[in-house]
């Protein structure tokens, strides 16, 4: 397994934290990924049900992107944390990339769970999700 993490320190109330995390681009790795967004969520102070929404957040985006990756390749994951919010960009290189219909129930629970969810294509083999997440934020209705 490929897990690489970097960490540029800051205390929390500080500027900005920003953790990287590369492993294969396959499900059998996600429990890794699911294990460091609640750690770093807990290290912002995000409630018990904050911290959840945001591992089932990173868990569904992961699996959008999982099914459109190029088999044999990594999955990449950019966590920043700036005092209150945690922003969490999931990136994998593509084939060919179509954004996520905003119609799915994939991105619906996506949008649920996170304050902002967006999907990015900077380049026509890479694709991304980016949440970001608000400690104490309220909850559309």
């Amino acid at each position: 397994m490929t897990d690489e993490m970097a960490a540029r320190a800051t205390d929390v109330s500080g500027i900005r934290d920003v953790v990287s995390v590369r492993l294969p681009a396959a499900s059998a790795y996600l429990s890794v990924l699911r294990t460091a967004t609640a750690g770093l969520a807990a290290r912002l102070d995000f409630t018990l049900d904050e911290i959840e929404d945001l591992r089932i957040a990173v868990d569904e985006a992961c699996a959008m992107l999982l099914t459109q990756a190029v088999p044999g390749t990594d999955l990449t994951a950019e966590f920043e944390l700036t005092g209150q919010e945690m922003q969490v960009r999931v990136e994998v290189n593509t084939l060919v990339t179509s954004p996520p219909k905003r119609d799915d129930f994939a991105w619906m629970v996506l949008t649920a769970l996170a304050d902002d969810v967006e999907a990015a294509t900077d380049s026509p083999d890479r694709m991304a999700i980016v949440l970001r997440k608000r400690r104490g934020a309220a909850r559309p209705a």
